[in-house]
């Protein structure tokens, strides 16, 4: 009797934790986007390993591997606070239908061209730049649009891990398939499929119904550099998200262009192929979707902020080590690690940015979050890409690493006095329940 009552209990807990890991799926907005995405995304992955793999095919250069990342990220660095201002005024979910559509357009050219054998790397440099163009836009709007999904603002926490879930869950499937495609039937049908897959993700964002907002006449009258300007002063001025940005952007440069690195360490110093390649980047898939779940997992956002300072020590500590790897096996494992790290900081630094700005400015400052990590990547990618020429790619990993662990100790240190700062936000919001939690 007691051996039964064990077992009811711990079935009892089992489903008490799944359902707190997937909550916010009960919102039927969020729940639409979350079924579109989950698709869409796997196509995404897909299409960028092709891409990777597609360049290093036709030039055996690390540096054009550099350009094409550069090309297709550098757009967010100039465009993305444009794109905020354009999310604090205007209809989100028009806005983000239509950057969907727009990339779903770009995904059938790029098909089109390697179908029929007439693609160059010039115009995969103008492809790519085309739909860094339009993810400049898409992800501002994307992330600010998030919290019109989720009616109790109390599962915004959950959702956000829950779409790092949906992302992680595609980046390990979408290489894994890549590779396979590619050495079946070549980088053709990734890019087609990947068009197709949008279908999913514009039907999920028409069947949703959004409260009608007033937000775009509040600040019609503004001007947009103005706007700008107003959220540049704010995000600079309140010392947590000027130093969660700084870390972010640190990461952007330093520790994520690894992944352009990728098609060349695979080749190169692994002796392999693409299978290879996108074995080991469904291996950091992977390890992110263990970390993203595991945030979801967390009932609160208080104690996130330990977190940002050891994930990125992480995932340093996974670059590190890829420096020294001649060996596939042990190459997974540390792509797992990298993978792990790079997600909960990405996602523990996003989780806390929306926990802590004020409503009206949700879109600008997740424009800079955006040039953070994806506006600083391209410079990064380029750097990593030029410096990997000259000492090799396993060097130019390593000196990524260590930027990272300087990053964490840096962030780490600051940590008491942030946590003071943030302390009244949560107070404010009834996110702090009890003198002993840490924020």
């Amino acid at each position: 009797m007691v051996n039964n009552l064990s077992i009811s209990a711990a079935q009892h807990s089992t489903g008490s934790s799944f359902s707190a890991i997937i909550r916010s799926l009960r919102h039927r907005n969020f729940r639409l986007f979350f079924s579109g995405q989950s698709i869409s995304l796997i196509g995404s992955w897909m299409q960028g390993v092709a891409l990777s793999w597609l360049v290093y095919r036709l030039t055996h250069s690390a540096f054009l591997l550099g350009v094409t990342g550069f090309s297709s990220q550098i757009p967010a660095f100039f465009l993305a606070p444009i794109a905020g201002v354009l999310a604090d005024r205007w209809n989100r979910h028009m806005l983000i239908i239509m950057t969907q559509t727009l990339a779903m357009v770009q995904a059938f050219i790029l098909s089109i061209l390697v179908l029929t054998h007439t693609i160059t790397i010039w115009e995969i440099i103008a492809l790519s730049m085309f739909l860094g163009v339009i993810t400049a836009f898409d992800i501002p709007i994307r992330q600010s649009f998030m919290i019109e999904m989720i009616e109790d603002k109390k599962d915004l926490g959950n959702a956000i891990a829950l779409n790092s879930t949906m992302f992680n869950g595609a980046r390990l499937l979408g290489p894994s398939i890549a590779g396979l495609l590619i050495a079946a039937v070549g980088e053709g049908m990734c890019f087609l499929l990947n068009a197709v897959s949008y279908l999913a993700v514009i039907a999920s964002l028409l069947l949703m119904k959004i409260p009608h907002s007033e937000r775009c006449n509040a600040s019609a009258h503004h001007r947009l550099w103005q706007e700008i300007k107003e959220g540049f002063n704010y995000a600079s001025g309140f010392e947590p998200i000027r130093v969660i940005l700084l870390m972010l952007a640190l990461i952007g440069l330093m520790g994520m262009p690894y992944s352009v690195l990728m098609p060349a360490f695979a080749k190169d110093i692994l002796r392999g192929n693409s299978n290879t390649f996108g074995f080991l980047m469904g291996s950091a898939g992977l390890g992110a979707l263990f970390g993203a779940v595991y945030l979801a997992s967390r009932k609160t956002v208080v104690g996130l902020g330990k977190m940002i300072p050891i994930a990125a020590a992480v995932f340093g500590i996974g670059l590190i080590g890829l420096c020294f790897c001649r060996n596939f096996v042990f190459a997974l494992g540390l792509m797992a690690l990298i993978g792990f790290g790079q997600i909960v900081q990405m996602a523990s630094s996003n989780t806390l940015l929306q926990t802590i700005v004020e409503d009206d400015k949700r879109g600008r400052i997740m424009s800079f979050y955006t040039i953070a990590f994806m506006g600083m990547t391209p410079i990064g990618s380029l750097m990593a890409g030029s410096v990997a020429t000259h000492i090799g790619t396993p060097w130019t990993l390593f000196i990524g690493g260590m930027a990272c662990l300087a990053g964490a100790a840096g962030f780490a240190s600051k940590l008491p006095k942030l946590r003071k700062e943030i302390l009244p936000v949560y107070i404010h919001k009834n996110i702090w329940k009890s003198p002993d939690q840490k924020s």
